[in-house]
């Protein structure tokens, strides 16, 4: 990596994160390296611009934000391998992010300079939507990535959301679903949606799929885990009208109609996140953010 460009991407809706980009780069530039910036949200595709500015990648992306905002930094940058380093600046959790107060340290910026970190490849998901088979022929309508969770929701203002989804695995016939919706996660994204609608918690380094239904109308319906080469197809169930909604990391994807089927997989492409801490616990994060007994019993022997 030594492109000497780096790119920055901040919270569009946050001052502070954008306060802090402007610091980052009289830094950065005086070290010697070029900076191009830029806001990041689900209303603006602003990154493509970036990519339009310069005929090189950056060697890395400084995202600063929540981790809503590496998720959306993630769905553009995986696909050219770019790493992300990301801080917790103006924005919420923090499974995916530093904390902030790393931005202050004078050892930082030279490890920036010279590369030097740890990066771990986190698995993403893959969802394309066909449309109704014509001369049995099925047409794409659609494709989306994401790196903590796909999922499928009513979509309606008039009715109560709930909706009826068959699900196959490999072309075997699972089960049919009524309820709120199905999720599909993966390790990075056990600890979001998946984790609030009753799914595990998987350790990130590990590859699989995890399929939650949200609040399914059956106590037999349970949280189930699948080889990360599973093909996943939905379907919704023609009989019943029903407008139901593909989100990718909770951001909008795009209808699913009547007649189209929505195949889910795990992506060629894969999330690269930069790890600062060498000797870094997984369980650590997760008693912390969770507040799990662990962390309350270090916080009183403080």
């Amino acid at each position: 990596m030594t492109t000497n460009l780096i790119w920055i991407l901040y919270r569009s809706d946050s001052d502070t994160a954008y306060q802090e980009t402007l610091n980052c780069k009289k830094i950065i530039e005086g070290y010697g390296k070029k900076v191009l910036f830029s806001e990041i949200s689900n209303e603006t595709n602003n990154v493509n611009q970036l990519f339009s500015l310069s005929d090189i990648l950056p060697e890395i992306a400084l995202v600063l934000g929540g981790d809503g905002t590496v998720l959306r930094a993630a769905r553009f940058l995986s696909p050219k391998n770019i790493p992300i380093l990301s801080f917790n600046v103006g924005g919420n959790l923090g499974f995916l992010t530093h904390d902030r107060h790393i931005l202050k340290q004078a050892n930082f910026w030279e490890r920036v300079s010279n590369n030097s970190f740890n990066i771990q490849k986190r698995m993403m998901l893959e969802a394309t939507v066909f449309k109704e088979k014509i001369n049995n022929e099925s047409t794409i309508k659609k494709s989306f990535f994401a790196l903590n969770d796909l999922y499928l929701r009513s979509c309606s203002d008039e009715i109560a959301p709930t909706c009826s989804l068959a699900l196959e695995i490999d072309g075997e016939a699972i089960d049919q679903f009524k309820g709120d919706g199905l999720i599909f996660s993966t390790p990075t994204g056990s600890t979001a949606y998946s984790m609030a609608a009753g799914g595990p918690i998987i350790h990130p380094s590990l590859d699989a799929i995890i399929v939650s239904a949200i609040c399914p109308m059956s106590l037999a319906s349970r949280p189930i885990v699948v080889p990360p080469e599973s093909q996943l197809l939905i379907k919704p169930i023609k009989e019943k009208k029903q407008k139901i909604k593909l989100w990718l990391d909770g951001s909008s994807g795009c209808l699913i109609e009547a007649n189209d089927t929505c195949l889910i997989k795990k992506s060629n492409h894969s999330t690269s996140i930069i790890i600062l801490d060498e000797n870094l616990s997984y369980y650590k994060t997760i008693t912390q953010k969770l507040h799990w007994a662990s962390s309350l019993n270090e916080r009183n022997k403080n």
